[in-house]
C-alpha cells in the first residue's frame, strides 16, 4: 500500500466523504457534512491521490469514522482518530456493539450509552481523554 496521509478534508472531498459514510452504512446529511468539511472539522485519510477514509467531528464527539471496504483492517480508521485527538483533550463517541473491538484497542472507557432502548440493540459510549 502506498504512503496514507490524514490531512483536514476540502469542499472537494465531499463526494468521496458521502462515499465512504455511505460505504460504511453510516447515516449522513449532505448540508451538514458541507458544512464540517467548510470548518475543518472533517478529516479524511488519503493513499495514491484517492480518500479511503473519514472522520467527522463535532467539537470533541465522533460523529462518524469509516474507511472504504478494500481498505478495512489496516489502521486506517486508528490513525484517523489519533489524528482528531491531537488537537483535543479528549474524545467521545456513541456506537454500536460490533465497533467496540475498535474504540477498546484505542483505549477508550466504554459504558453502555445512557437512554438506550432495548428495540434499538446494544450502543455504547466511549471516551478517550489521555492520548499521549
Amino acid at each position: 500500500m502506498s504512503k496514507l496521509t490524514v490531512r483536514a478534508g476540502t469542499a472537494d472531498d465531499f463526494l468521496d466523504v458521502m462515499r465512504i459514510l455511505d460505504a460504511g452504512l453510516l447515516e449522513a446529511d449532505a448540508s451538514d457534512i458541507r458544512t464540517k468539511l467548510d470548518a475543518g472539522d472533517c478529516l479524511v485519510a488519503e493513499s495514491s491521490g484517492r480518500v479511503v477514509g473519514a472522520l467527522v467531528l463535532d467539537g470533541d464527539f465522533i460523529e462518524a469514522v469509516a474507511v472504504s471496504p478494500s481498505r478495512r483492517g489496516r489502521g486506517i480508521g486508528t490513525k484517523l482518530v489519533r489524528a482528531a485527538a491531537t488537537n483535543r483533550e479528549r474524545l467521545v463517541a456513541t456506537f454500536d456493539a460490533g465497533v467496540r473491538p475498535f474504540y477498546e484497542a484505542l483505549d477508550f472507557a466504554i459504558e453502555r450509552a445512557e437512554g438506550e432502548r432495548e428495540d434499538e440493540g446494544e450502543r455504547f459510549r466511549g471516551v478517550h481523554d489521555d492520548f499521549q
